[in-house]
């Protein structure tokens, strides 16, 4: 299945997403729902954020690749920061440059999404607690980001974390592709099989120090080929099976 969430009525609604509709949801697919009789082309609608979590639990060098880029020891533990929830928007929003970064950067990610509350959880059950995945750019203020830990800071500014535009569980989230393009040039280009620590894992690392909420996001690190953006430039994230989340670059005014 694939959900969206987009603007209905001036309201962010949940919806299923069939062929090349929309079909409105009364409900959530993180509680229950059930399918209405009103349905848009998707080309239609205006997409929002497809969930609103709690927390964002982001994993830090989680490909080799970009690990040995950043000339950092490969890790043999989960490396785990956060965003705030400030930080999520959705398709086509825009990403603010904040005037105290001299230098913001892209990082394309898979994201999972958090069906239900999970504590303490296997990695062997770990599924039962996905709704399912999604596209992520963990935006970085780069300059102000410390080489040893500490990245809050330059992790957490407003917008900083665009999600979508689908939750879906139709693909198999241990080998997907994954490219981010800049001004529509590739500018990284890996596949999930050359994660470190895979998405069930993570669950259930995460699960046993604090509780994952339905609709909470864990981002799963970004492959080599990090690099800037300005305002002005538009970022794609592309993840087969998924689609693309686009946003672009804004000045702070």
């Amino acid at each position: 299945m694939k959900f969206v969430r987009f603007l209905y009525q001036d309201e962010p609604r949940f919806a299923l997403v069939k062929h090349d509709r929309v079909v409105l949801l009364e409900g959530s697919p993180f509680t229950a729902y059930a399918e209405t009789s009103v349905s848009y082309q998707v080309d239609a609608v205006q997409l929002c954020a497809p969930c609103e979590p709690s927390k964002v639990v982001c994993i830090g060098l989680n490909y080799r690749d970009h690990a040995l880029e950043c000339n950092l020891p490969i890790p043999d533990s989960p490396i785990i920061f956060m965003k705030p929830s400030g930080t999520v928007i959705g398709p086509g929003d825009a990403v603010v440059h904040p005037a105290l970064s001299g230098r913001v950067d892209y990082e394309g990610e898979l994201a999972i999404v958090i069906g239900k509350q999970a504590s303490k959880v296997s990695e062997e059950a770990a599924h039962e607690y996905i709704l399912g995945y999604t596209c992520a750019n963990d935006v970085t203020a780069r300059d102000l980001q410390p080489p040893k830990g500490q990245w809050t800071v330059s992790k957490s500014f407003d917008t900083f974390c665009p999600l979508g535009p689908v939750i879906t569980d139709e693909i198999d989230p241990d080998q997907v592709d994954i490219t981010t393009k800049l001004q529509g040039r590739v500018v990284q280009s890996s596949n999930t099989r050359n994660l470190i620590f895979k998405p069930a894992f993570l669950v259930s690392y995460i699960s046993q120090v604090m509780t994952l909420y339905p609709q909470d996001v864990i981002i799963t690190g970004t492959p080599s080929g990090i690099g800037p953006m300005k305002p002005g430039d538009v970022v794609e994230v592309h993840i087969a099976g998924i689609g693309v989340l686009k946003n672009r670059v804004v000045g702070e005014r």
